[in-house]
């Protein structure tokens, strides 16, 4: 098999170059962060701050070393992109594991890598057990790791996803709101400002959370996780540790919903256009299936559970935001509630919510573009030789786009069916098998069932298990095709 980095041109050669270097740098950032966490540790007088100055030491050694390697970088090639997107992500769930490993008490290294890819790619799903009398440092790591993870997605969806057209920058392209261009110069400015973006959401949600009645290390852990929406709560009871104070339901419902929404229109409202987001046909399927599957719920509750209208409505909405948002909290367990609240939770973990946000699953714009193509073959078969023009929005969709958002569904449930296969060879039930596979490809974290429903967790799954779960989050925060494309021969070659 031929390199990815042709030696017949020293500038191809030398491409390979800025790959140690863009790595270094990142472990660089994620030694800093291990720093912070000494802080913290620090401050709450934990002895396991000499595991993370340990860690934080081992990462900046390597990654000065990537970067001293790197030294002679050139030009990338845009499909190497492919490539430094696989290698960043395995390099942040690698270096992030080592202090789960090494401070929780009888985690093996198959726990670690489970929980630091959760956490990385703001899945939410957990292994650990006991987070009520977990030392603050590591609480605070596992909060971090969403928080990174979820600027890291919309990054990857700036730079990567455009030239797979299965997402992205080029969605935008696609719909009624303007292109990157249009509302910046430079990509590198977009990302700039939704950075900015990104981490006055986080602290708002912060503020919110204390003002709330959360104390300040769970109001700034929690903050984290929500803007992420990865999930990563403080408690075994998740957000049931609030029961007593429905605001904080509210306001949370409120951010997981902000979070979900493309970061680039909040920037487009920010430059003048005030109405980006009503005007965007995704924003708006996305919030009418909240409100309606909330509507549902809320009703069924109340008819089939007797349920006092508030609570039912303050808990199906929260339940329904996490879920479909791919947040993953949970403020009880919802599979009690009865047959209907657990086949609608089940169809949200699929849908997931926009493009160009921190959320993972199908996403919403995909399926309205696949019903697009439904609808025209449907025409072409009452009138074959008719010419059918679809659009999005404003924008007209071509006939490539749709192909590849099929193909994409295609490889998407393709992918649940392989890895809910490969679940039953260890003997996991039915329920626990497809759930399991489902909420890993779309990043969600909780499943159904008794084991990994809202009132469990993943610890009592087998090794191999949490393997197949770790490369099924894996794939569904990459979008799949970013890492199939390097198993691909027409990759390698040249």
């Amino acid at each position: 098999m031929s390199s990815p980095f042709p030696s017949r041109s020293g500038r191809n050669q030398h491409s390979r170059y800025l790959i140690y270097r863009v790595l270094g740098y990142l472990l660089l950032m994620l030694a800093a962060v291990k720093l912070v966490a000494v802080v913290v540790a620090v401050w709450f007088h934990e002895s396991i701050f000499w595991v993370f100055l340990t860690s934080a030491t081992v990462t900046a050694m390597l990654g000065y070393l990537l970067i001293y390697q790197g030294r002679f970088a050139s030009e990338m090639k845009s499909r190497q992109l492919f490539l430094l997107t696989t290698l960043s992500w395995l390099s942040l769930c690698l270096f992030a594991a080592l202090p789960i490993w090494l401070i929780v008490p009888n985690c093996s290294f198959s726990d670690a890598w489970f929980e630091a890819v959760s956490a990385v790619t703001t899945t939410g799903s957990t292994v650990l057990s006991g987070l009520d009398t977990m030392p603050k440092g590591l609480l605070f790591w596992r909060a971090v790791l969403n928080w990174i993870g979820g600027i890291g997605i919309i990054v990857m969806a700036i730079a990567v996803l455009p030239a797979l057209k299965i997402g992205g920058m080029r969605l935008f392209k696609t719909e009624s709101s303007d292109t990157s261009e249009k509302i910046l110069p430079r990509s590198s400015s977009l990302s700039t400002a939704i950075a900015l973006v990104y981490l006055c959401l986080s602290a708002c949600t912060m503020l919110s959370y204390y003002l709330a009645g959360m104390t300040g290390f769970d109001a700034i852990t929690h903050g984290m996780t929500t803007v992420a929406t990865g999930g990563f709560a403080n408690y075994d009871a998740s957000f049931g540790q609030y029961q007593s104070q429905p605001l904080i339901y509210w306001l949370s419902s409120f951010f997981m919903l902000a979070a979900a929404l493309p970061f680039v229109l909040f920037v487009s409202m920010v430059k003048g256009n005030r109405l980006a987001l009503w005007q965007d046909p995704q924003v708006r399927a996305f919030l009418t299936i909240v409100v309606v599957a909330t509507l549902i719920l809320t009703t069924y509750q109340v008819r089939h559970n007797h349920r006092d209208w508030f609570d039912a409505l303050t808990h199906s909405l929260f339940n329904i935001v996490s879920i479909i948002t791919t947040c993953g909290y949970a403020s009880e367990d919802y599979s009690l509630w009865g047959n209907l609240a657990i086949m609608l939770f089940f169809y949200l973990t699929f849908a997931g919510a926009c493009s160009g946000s921190t959320s993972g699953g199908l996403k919403i714009f995909r399926i309205q573009l696949a019903a697009l193509l439904l609808v025209k073959q449907m025409k072409l078969l009452v009138h074959p030789k008719a010419v059918w023009v679809q659009k999005y929005g404003n924008k007209t969709v071509d006939d490539q786009l749709l192909g590849t958002v099929l193909a994409f569904c295609f490889v998407y449930f393709a992918t649940i069916a392989l890895l809910a296969m490969a679940l039953s060879f260890y003997d996991l039930d039915l329920v626990t098998a497809v759930t399991g596979a489902a909420t890993a490809v779309a990043n969600v974290g909780p499943g159904l069932g008794s084991v990994i429903g809202p009132a469990g967790n993943f610890s009592t799954l087998p090794d191999g298990a949490k393997w197949w779960l770790s490369l099924g989050m894996l794939m569904g925060r990459l979008e799949i095709l970013t890492l199939l494309i390097l198993f691909t021969p027409s990759y390698w070659r040249y």
